[in-house]
């Protein structure tokens, strides 16, 4: 079990049967697949058993099936009303935080739709000017034979205009994209086909060994992060980093509550300039007081609390295996957010050699004001949200101090470590070698284009004891 536990010093490589062998590096937890994912969190779970003594009931929150059936159902309903102009229910505030990823894609898709559909309007415009034009030639060009007149489409479709794209391209061709592709698309036809994936009937999912795995990709999915936060967030660091008491000082609540109900009414809302730095701030807090759960899950709460009772050289190591067992959308959430919050701490002091005033807001302070947003055991009325309003002192000082951790320790709680990646690997190496095969192939195709075969894990230390 120590052995386990301990942090390796040496290097878990892959041997390979052809090419060079395969060493395991810290990679962003983004960058795995969703299958890996999945295993991560059990293999996470699985090592915070073994290696932390929380003194509390631990369990891997729930998701997936419902989010991905409330997806399909999402894309029916896009198929049938695409004249509808707006939703009957929110879209961002007072629901599942899996439900506004799923509405933030609807909305992306029956957008990217209606400009399809605007983009087929104006080919279909350019062909009928090409062709009408063609019948304006001298009489003497087409004074020829029947035949002549018939090839004229032929001749048409062999010469396209140069601005006109091939509508029949391989991206946008129905079966022309392959799973295995993903990664060579761009954003937008990935989050696309992604979401194809998740609308599959159970029985058109293939047989996999496993059937809780039987609809998981084997590539990384799209980044799971509600738009509301993505905007707050770039607004922030735009505008914000350099105004004193951000989080802190108040807002309007008229101009909150405005943008509150564009957002969920699902519209295309911009951040520009103008807004207040403020608003936009107090819209994120609100935005993630009014998730039915919090971002850290109540399932998670008291685990999160008792990483401050160990030793402080473990705590890190604790808070990292607890971010591994969130859903990816809150995981990947908390990221972006995290990633906010340790840049704007970053500009709390005054640089004095530029002479630029620094914002005060430390990643204590920052801590303080966001804390029990994140984590939480019941939502409470606005006046009550405070960390003052917990009945318990030491909570509050241990939810502060948590997300304090989380906040300074942001670059490194969101990479996998070798030995994690390892174990997750072995887990399915148990099920089916292919799909290592084809994990190892996709994370090593970045350095060389070597192909490789079946591959067993060797390490300069002895293994794993499982």
């Amino acid at each position: 079990m120590n052995d386990i536990c301990m942090s390796l010093q040496g290097d878990i490589t892959w041997n390979t049967s052809l090419g060079p062998n395969i060493s395991l590096k810290p990679v962003p937890l983004q960058s795995l697949s969703e299958l890996e994912r999945v295993r991560l969190q059990e293999v996470a779970f699985r090592r915070l058993i073994r290696c932390h003594d929380l003194g509390c009931h631990i369990t891997i929150p729930k998701y997936g099936h419902k989010h991905k059936k409330s997806l399909r159902k999402k894309l029916d309903s896009l198929s049938k009303e695409k004249s509808r102009d707006k939703e009957t229910s929110p879209q961002a505030f007072g629901i599942p935080l899996s439900h506004v990823i799923t509405n933030d894609r609807v909305h992306k898709l029956r957008h990217d739709h209606q400009r399809e559909e605007q983009s087929n309007t104006t080919e279909l415009m350019l062909s009928f000017l090409h062709l009408s034009s063609g019948f304006k030639r001298p009489n003497k060009e087409l004074s020829s034979s029947n035949s002549s007149l018939s090839s004229t489409p032929e001749s048409h479709n062999d010469s396209p205009l140069p601005s006109t794209p091939d509508i029949a391209s391989r991206t946008s061709r129905r079966g022309g994209v392959s799973v295995d592709c993903i990664t060579d698309l761009d954003d937008n036809q990935a989050r696309l086909l992604e979401a194809l994936q998740l609308s599959l009937p159970d029985e058109a999912a293939g047989n996999r060994k496993k059937p809780r795995d039987k609809k998981l990709s084997l590539n990384p999915i799209y980044r799971q992060v509600p738009r509301i936060v993505d905007l707050c967030c770039q607004h922030l660091e735009k505008n914000g980093l350099q105004t004193v008491g951000i989080f802190r000082v108040g807002s309007s609540k008229k101009r909150v509550r405005q943008l509150r109900e564009e957002f969920d009414q699902g519209w295309e809302v911009h951040l520009s300039d103008e807004h207040c730095v403020h608003d936009v701030a107090a819209l994120l807090k609100k935005f993630l007081r009014d998730l039915p759960d919090p971002l850290l899950t109540r399932e998670l709460y008291t685990a999160f609390i008792h990483t401050m009772l160990l030793d402080y050289s473990k705590q890190q190591s604790a808070i990292q295996l607890l971010l591994f067992l969130l859903p990816p959308s809150n995981s990947d959430t908390l990221q972006r957010i995290l990633s906010l919050l340790s840049t704007v701490s970053s500009h709390a002091e005054d640089k004095k050699d530029r002479q630029v005033p620094g914002n005060k807001m430390t990643s204590r302070n920052l801590a303080t004001i966001l804390g029990p947003n994140l984590l939480h055991k019941q939502k409470s009325s606005d006046k009550e949200f405070s960390v003052q309003s917990f009945a318990h002192a030491e909570e509050s000082s241990a939810i502060i101090s948590v997300v304090q951790r989380m906040i300074d320790a942001y670059d490194m709680l969101f990479m996998v470590p070798a030995d994690l990646q390892n174990e997750v690997l072995i887990s399915l190496l148990e099920t089916d070698s292919d799909v290592v095969e084809y994990l190892l192939r996709r994370r090593a195709s970045q350095c060389s284009p070597t192909p490789r075969r079946r591959c067993s894990p060797s390490r300069t230390r002895p293994p794993f004891r499982l």
